[in-house]
């Protein structure tokens, strides 16, 4: 009987001694948990124009989309600086009057996905905004390997310049 009593009175002081210990901890963690946030709509990107500066919003993902005029069409377009091309599915190509018959793929090409046969083709002007590009590098791949247009580096370094100011991608002509 006496065991059990000194056992109790045991778990007792022990407690009495780490309970402090324990809810400071609980407590701290509790307060360190980011409450909930609030469901926030974000806008769609936004391209605003200047004489020959467009700048481009991010999306939700970090990305930058915009509406480019290709030999004179609409197409829209996503920002890739790791692409040393602009990238276009045949789809897109035979909209820009780029026939089915010129199109040679034959250029092998690196992608996330691994290696693709391509065509070369040359853009005869690309624009958005006050900006505007001519002869313009591209590369052709089957639709199943593409589904959008990639703007790369073949109209990216005909700029002046183009910087990323916090959330947004500016382009300089």
């Amino acid at each position: 009987m006496l065991a059990r009593v000194l056992f109790f009175v045991g778990i007792v002081a022990v407690l009495a001694v780490q309970l402090p210990t324990i809810l400071q901890k609980y407590s701290e963690s509790v307060a360190a948990e980011p409450e909930p946030a609030a469901e926030v709509t974000v806008p769609a990107p936004v391209v605003y124009r200047g004489n020959n500066k467009v700048t481009l919003r991010a999306d939700r993902q970090g990305h930058y989309n915009g509406i480019f005029k290709i030999n004179g069409k609409p197409i829209d377009g996503l920002i890739d600086t790791g692409a040393t091309y602009v990238a276009i599915n045949e789809s897109t190509a035979k909209h820009l009057g780029f026939s089915g018959n010129s199109l040679d793929f034959r250029h092998p090409i690196s992608t996330a996905n691994g290696q693709i046969k391509a065509a070369h083709v040359v853009l005869s002007r690309m624009e958005i905004g006050g900006i505007r590009v001519h002869d313009v590098d591209a590369v052709v791949v089957r639709d199943r390997s593409l589904s959008s247009t990639l703007v790369g580096m073949s109209f990216l370094k005909k700029l002046d310049s183009f910087s990323v100011v916090g959330s947004n991608l500016e382009l300089v002509q």
